[in-house]
Order: C-alpha cells, then sequence, then structure tokens
C-alpha cells in the first residue's frame, strides 16, 4: 500500500519523521499504531542503530510533554515516579513528580536498571496513576511509554520480568540500515543532526482525536474469533512453556484497529492481524527449555501459528 493511503494527519508525522531516520518507515508506523492505541513500545536493539532518535523523533513531532528517564544500575523508583518532600513553611508534604509524569515518556536503555526500578513503571503503563506514599495520582492523557533496551546478553543488563514484558503493546527490533540508507545518514548528519530542526506537526487535541477515532474502528466478530484463536494456539504449542494472556488478545485487537486507521480504513482486515501478530504476541510467549536449546524464536512460532489457522472469510 502506497504512503498516499495513509491517514491524512498520520502521515503528517511519518513524512516528520522520515527526516530523522531514514528507512525506518515500518518501525515509526508501528510506533504510532501503539500511541494511537493508547499502548507501549519497547524497542530492542543493538546500540547506536537509532532507538533513541526514533522516540525523540515522534516526540518532537507532536505537540507533547515529552519526558526523558535514562536507566542506570543506581536509579531509584522515586527517580521514576516523584518524591513527597517535607516544606517546613507550610509544615507539609509537597510532591515533586518524577519524569514518569509526562505525555510522551523516553525509558532510555530500561534494562540497565534493576528489577525494583524497573517495577516502578509497572502502573503507570498500566493503570496510568502512580502511588507515592498511599497516595494515588492519575497521569494526565495520553500517557505513552517508549523504552528501549539492548540485547539481553549484554554486559550489565537486566532482563526484563514477564509481567513488565506483557505491558507492553509492542516489541520492535531496529535493525541495520541498507548501505544507501547509512550513507543518507552520514550526509544528514554532517553538520547538524536533523533532530534539532524538527517541529510539532499535530497537537495533543488531534492526536486524542486519533485515538478516539481507532477505538471506532470496526471488528467484526470473524475477526476477533481470529484473533482468539491465534492467541489460544500459543498456549497449547508443543514448544511453549507460557501463552500470549487475554491481555495479548486486547492488546492485537487494539492494535489492529490502530493500524486499520493509520492505513485509512475504518475496518480491520485479517491482513492487518497478521501483520501486528509477532510484534504483539511474541514477547508475551515463554519457551520451554528445549525449545531455547534448539534456537527457535517466539517470533517463528507465531508466524507458523498464523500459517496453520485458515484465514477467516466474510460470508
Amino acid at each position: 500500500m502506497s504512503y498516499t493511503e495513509h491517514h491524512p494527519i498520520i502521515e503528517k508525522v511519518l513524512e516528520n519523521i522520515d527526516h530523522v531516520i531514514i528507512g525506518k518507515r515500518n518501525i515509526a508506523e508501528l510506533s504510532l499504531v501503539a500511541l494511537l492505541a493508547e499502548g507501549h513500545v519497547l524497542l530492542e536493539d543493538v546500540p547506536g542503530v537509532g532507538k533513541t532518535m526514533m522516540v525523540r523523533a515522534l516526540a518532537r513531532s507532536i505537540s507533547a510533554n515529552f519526558k526523558r528517564i535514562q536507566f542506570t544500575p543506581d536509579l531509584l523508583p522515586s527517580d521514576v515516579t516523584g518524591v513527597s518532600i517535607y516544606n517546613p513553611k507550610e509544615q507539609e508534604f509537597v510532591f515533586k513528580p518524577g519524569p514518569i509524569m509526562g505525555n510522551i515518556i523516553l525509558a532510555d536503555e530500561i534494562n540497565r536498571t534493576s528489577p525494583k526500578t524497573q517495577s516502578a513503571l509497572l502502573e503507570g503503563m498500566e493503570e496510568s496513576s502512580v502511588t507515592v506514599d498511599g497516595v494515588t495520582r492519575k497521569m494526565e492523557k495520553p500517557f505513552f511509554v517508549m523504552a528501549t533496551q539492548n540485547p539481553i546478553d549484554y554486559e550489565g543488563t537486566y532482563p526484563l520480568p514477564e509481567a513488565q514484558l506483557d505491558r507492553f503493546l509492542l516489541k520492535i527490533n531496529m535493525g541495520y540500515p541498507e548501505i544507501s540508507e547509512e550513507m543518507e545518514v552520514l550526509n544528514r548528519a554532517q553538520y547538524s543532526h536533523p533532530i534539532e530542526d524538527l517541529e510539532p506537526v499535530i497537537t495533543l487535541e488531534e492526536l486524542k482525536n486519533l485515538q478516539l477515532e481507532a477505538k471506532a474502528v470496526h471488528v467484526d466478530e470473524i475477526i476477533k474469533r481470529y484473533i482468539v484463536e491465534l492467541s489460544s494456539r500459543t498456549r497449547t504449542h508443543t514448544s511453549v512453556y507460557l501463552g500470549a494472556s487475554p491481555r495479548g488478545s486486547i492488546a492485537l485487537m487494539k492494535g489492529s484497529q490502530a493500524y486499520a486507521l493509520l492505513k485509512g480504513r475504518d475496518y480491520v482486515l485479517p491482513d492487518d492481524v497478521q501483520y501486528l501478530a509477532p510484534a504483539v504476541l511474541a514477547h508475551r510467549l515463554i519457551l520451554k527449555s528445549e525449545a531455547k536449546y534448539e534456537g527457535i524464536s517466539t517470533e517463528k512460532i507465531v508466524r507458523d501459528i498464523i500459517a496453520r489457522i485458515a484465514v477467516p472469510v466474510q460470508r
């Protein structure tokens, strides 16, 4: 499908990101899918391939409150959520919000901090609220986390617990650019980085309206059954110890609605579900030890399941 067939407002954002990130239109699309579906994204790949720049380009394209959290081994949970500080003049505690209290949050190198600090994001990502000193504070909407992480076999990394992985709507790998694309990266960065000149192209209100449009995209009953069957097959697969939960089915449906909107449609096709399923379901699966030993990937399992299930047809 050509770029011109995108939703016109979404196309403006994608074109803006293209000024900074070259040859990664599919990654930008998937990132926007998660944002429109009110989910979160985990970008995983080796250092230097543009993970952080992708998040910054998306944040700069939207007139929203952007916050960055650089995760390090000594980061504390209160450094993320905020802390109550005693004000002697007023003789009361005053809450100082942490960087999680924003619209678009860059959680940079999330797996370089301890599991205790990683879990500080859990409540915010699932409930859109944070609890500090027994007081729960709602977060402003939209609230969107884009986290980056290095591969877990790198030095100084802590694997994300399954409960936190499940909070991410999508897990995406950036990949290396083609030679011609990398040449263009060098040309653009020779004198100044293009991120510095990036301006917002949509407002926060426009983004909220797009999120409402995504929720209104029609999902036929046969598509819902198709989604449930995909998730259900992951639970009975011989190589899988723990399959996708109902949260995974919901994520696949919401993601498919957002992807259909991005493509300029008000209804979901089986193709939308098939395209998103590996990015939505694969990181939610836990493989059996023998499957890991044989080098089987969760993405391959999801693709095998897709290939074995008949594509639904509207009668």
